[in-house]
C-alpha cells in the first residue's frame, strides 16, 4: 500500500499542468511509433492480466486455509493450500521479473526510436535553427521529454491494465463474499483520492520550483565551468558575488527538499492511517457477521487481504489520467520538434556535382536571414512568442564568377556580408532570389553528399570537438590511413606538436580544442581540409589566429592544398590576398569594387582606403615592407 501511494504521489508531482483534451493526431502518431513493438506490448498486457489474477488468488486461498483450520478439516487440505499459495508466490515473482524485462525493453526500445528520430531530424535543420535555439532546451527534448513519453508504455500502460484487471476481479470476489462490507469499504474511497489530489497539487508546485532552480543552477554551472566562461569569470567576474548568488539558489532547493520530505511523510502517514481504519472496519463488521453465523471466518480474512488489493489500484487509477496527460504532453513536445520542417531540404532527384574542376558562380543573389518562426520554436528559445518579422535583406544583387582553379577574395568592413556570401555557397542558407552554382549547377539541385565531397571550408573559429586529434581529422575522411594523417599534419606544420603530445594522435584536444593555442587550432582545421581533398575551398579568415611566422609556414601547405582548386577567400588582413585572381570589395551587401590588387590600388577607391588604413596602423619601427613581403608569399599560396 505504501509503495503504491509513493508511486501515485510521484506521478502527480511530475505531471504537467496541462488540461488539454487528447489530440487524435497525436494518438495516431504514438501508435505509429508503438507499431514496431506491438508484439511485445501484447505480451506485456497478457502478462499484466496474469499478474493481476495471481494477486487476487492469494487472499482467496488464505481465507480457505482459515476455514479449514476453524472447521478442523483435513490436514492435507491445509498443506495443499499452503503449497498452492507458495507456488503462486513463485509465479508472481517470475511474472514480476519477466514483466520488468518486457517493460524495460519496451520502454528503452521506444526511447531509442524517439531519440534517433529527433536526433536525425535535428541534424537536418539549417544553421539558422541552431543560432536561435538554446542548446539546453534542445537536449531536454532528447532526454526529459523522450523519457516522459517512454513512461507511457513502461509505467502507465502496465499500471492501467494490471490495476483495472485487479480492481474488477477484487470487487467481484469481495461482492461474492460480502456485498455489505464491500460497499462500506468503497465509501472510504474519497478519503484516499482527495488527499492524493490536493497533496499532489501542492507537491507538484514545489517540484516545479525545485526543477526550475536546478535547471537555473545547471545552466549557470555549465556556463561558468566551460573554459571560456571560467576565463571570463577570472578576468572580469566577481567570484564572491557568484558564490553568494549560487548559494542562495542552493539554499532554496534545500528548503524545498525539506518541505517536500515532510509533505511526503504526512501524506504517506495519512494514507496508512486510512488503510488501517478500513482494515479495522472489515475486521469489526466482518467479525460481527462471523459471530452471527452469516459470514465464514475465512471470508473475513480474505476480505481484509483483498481490501489491500482494492485501494492500491483504485488510488493508482484515480491518477491514471494525470499520468496519461503527462505522457501525452511529453509526446507532443517531441513531435513539436519533429514537425518543424527543415528550411533547406534535398530534392528527391538531387544530382551529384559534375566531375572535373568546378567553377563557382553567384548570379544576382539576394538574401535576408529568415524570421524566427520559420526556423525555430518558442519553447526552444524560451520566449513567449516567436518574432514573425522577416529579416532585412543583407545581400543585394551579388554577382561574380570564380573559374576553375581561380581564387576570388572578398574584403570589406565587418558586417558587410562577406561571411554570408560564404555560407550561401555550401548551402547553409538558401537564397531569396538569384542562383548560386557549383560546376554550373544550382546548389539547390545538388545532393548534400556530393556537396560535402566537393566543397571544404575553414571557418574563423577553428572549431574542434572534445575528442582526439585522430577523430577530429577523420571527420574529413573517415577512411584515411595513419600515414595520411601524419602527412597532412606535417604539411600543416603540426607534426612535431602532435608527436610531442602525451598520446600522439589519440590525445584529446579538450572542449572546443582549448588545450591547443588559437593558431594550433586553426592549423588543425587546415590539416582537416588537406585531408578532405575537395575541389572547391572556402577560407573564412583561415589565418586570422596565426602570427607571421606560423602564417608563413601554413602558406606552404596551402600552396599545395589550393593548387588547381577553386577558392573563395575572406580576409580582413589585405596582405593575405594580394595575389588573388579577383578581389571583390563588399560593402553593405553589395560589390562596390572588383579587380586585382594593383588595379584596385590604382583606382584609389574603397579598397585603397582599406589598404591605407590597415598599413598605417603598424606601430613605429615596424617594417611595412617585410609585412607586405609576407603578404606576397600568402598571395601566391592562395592563387
Amino acid at each position: 500500500m505504501e509503495s503504491t501511494a509513493w508511486m501515485q504521489l510521484h506521478s502527480v508531482m511530475n505531471a504537467q499542468p496541462e488540461r488539454r483534451p487528447f489530440a487524435r493526431a497525436t494518438l495516431r502518431r504514438i501508435g505509429a511509433f508503438a507499431r514496431p513493438h506491438r508484439r511485445r506490448i501484447w505480451q506485456f498486457v497478457v502478462l499484466s492480466v496474469g499478474t493481476a489474477l495471481l494477486a487476487v488468488a492469494t487472499p482467496v486461498l488464505a481465507g480457505r486455509v482459515v476455514d479449514a483450520i476453524v472447521s478442523h478439516g483435513d490436514r492435507s487440505t491445509v498443506v495443499r493450500l499452503a503449497v498452492l499459495i507458495a507456488l503462486i508466490a513463485l509465479a508472481e515473482a517470475a511474472f514480476g521479473i519477466l514483466g520488468r524485462w518486457l517493460s524495460s525493453t519496451l520502454g528503452e526500445g521506444l526511447i531509442l526510436d524517439l531519440r534517433t528520430a529527433v536526433f536525425d531530424h535535428v541534424q537536418r535543420m539549417p544553421v539558422a535553427f541552431f543560432t536561435r535555439t538554446r542548446t539546453g532546451a534542445l537536449v531536454s527534448r532528447l532526454n526529459n521529454d523522450v523519457i516522459g513519453a517512454q513512461r507511457a508504455f513502461s509505467n502507465t500502460l502496465s499500471g492501467v491494465v494490471s490495476n483495472l484487471v485487479t480492481l474488477l476481479l477484487t470487487l467481484a470476489v469481495m461482492l461474492t463474499l460480502s456485498w455489505q462490507i464491500t460497499l462500506l469499504a468503497l465509501v472510504l474511497l474519497p478519503v484516499f483520492v482527495i488527499p492524493a489530489r490536493r497533496m499532489g497539487s501542492r507537491m507538484a508546485k514545489l517540484q516545479r520550483e525545485a526543477a526550475n532552480l536546478n535547471a537555473s543552477m545547471g545552466t549557470r554551472m555549465t556556463e561558468r565551468f566551460s573554459a571560456p566562461g571560467a576565463t571570463l569569470v577570472k578576468l572580469f567576474g566577481r567570484p564572491e558575488d557568484e558564490s553568494v548568488e549560487f548559494a542562495a539558489r542552493a539554499r532554496r532547493v534545500r528548503d524545498i527538499g525539506v518541505r517536500t520530505a515532510m509533505a511526503q511523510s504526512a501524506f504517506i502517514t495519512a494514507l496508512t492511517l486510512v488503510s488501517a481504519l478500513a482494515l479495522a472496519l472489515v475486521y469489526g463488521l466482518g467479525g460481527w457477521f462471523a459471530l452471527r453465523g452469516t459470514l465464514q471466518p475465512g471470508a473475513v480474512v480474505s476480505l481484509a487481504l483483498l481490501l489491500t488489493r482494492l485501494y492500491a489500484p483504485l488510488t493508482s487509477l484515480a491518477g491514471a489520467r494525470v499520468e496519461v496527460m503527462s505522457a501525452l504532453v511529453s509526446f507532443e513536445r517531441v513531435f513539436e520538434v519533429l514537425d518543424l520542417k527543415p528550411l533547406i531540404e534535398e530534392k528527391p532527384d538531387a544530382r551529384a556535382v559534375p566531375e572535373g574542376p568546378a567553377a563557382v558562380e553567384f548570379d544576382n543573389v539576394r538574401f535576408g536571414y529568415p524570421s524566427a518562426d520559420k526556423v525555430s520554436l518558442a519553447s526552444l528559445e524560451e520566449v513567449a512568442a516567436l518574432d514573425t518579422r522577416s529579416g532585412a535583406e543583407v545581400l543585394h544583387g551579388i554577382s561574380f564568377r570564380a573559374e576553375p582553379g581561380q581564387t576570388v577574395a572578398l574584403v570589406g568592413s565587418s558586417g558587410a556580408g562577406k561571411s554570408t556570401i560564404a555560407q550561401l555557397l555550401p548551402r547553409l542558407y538558401d537564397t531569396d532570389a538569384g542562383v548560386v552554382r557549383i560546376g554550373g549547377v544550382d546548389v539547390r539541385d545538388l545532393s548534400a553528399a556530393s556537396m560535402r565531397a566537393t566543397l571544404g571550408m575553414v571557418t574563423q573559429d577553428g572549431h574542434l570537438f572534445h575528442d582526439s586529434v585522430r577523430e577530429n581529422l577523420l571527420l574529413a575522411r573517415p577512411g584515411a590511413t595513419e600515414g595520411e594523417l601524419w602527412d597532412v599534419l606535417r604539411r600543416a606544420r603540426l607534426e612535431d606538436l602532435v608527436r610531442s603530445l602525451p598520446d600522439g594522435l589519440d590525445t584529446v584536444v579538450g572542449e572546443r580544442g582549448y588545450r591547443l593555442s588559437g593558431g594550433e587550432r586553426q592549423r588543425m582545421t587546415i590539416a582537416r581540409l588537406l585531408l578532405a581533398r575537395q575541389r572547391v575551398v572556402i577560407l573564412d579568415e583561415a589565418t586570422a589566429h596565426l602570427d607571421n611566422t606560423s602564417e608563413a609556414a601554413v602558406q606552404e601547405a596551402l600552396v599545395e592544398a589550393l593548387e588547381g582548386r577553386t577558392a573563395v577567400v575572406i580576409a580582413h588582413r589585405l596582405s593575405t590576398i594580394r595575389a588573388a585572381d579577383v578581389i571583390l570589395v563588399v560593402e553593405a551587401g553589395r560589390i562596390v569594387e572588383r579587380g586585382t590588387h594593383e588595379v584596385l590600388l590604382a583606382a584609389d577607391g574603397r579598397y585603397a582606403e582599406l589598404h591605407r588604413t590597415q598599413f598605417e596602423k603598424h606601430a613605429p619601427g615596424t617594417n611595412v615592407t617585410e609585412s607586405v613581403g609576407v603578404g606576397v608569399g600568402v598571395g601566391v599560396a592562395v592563387a
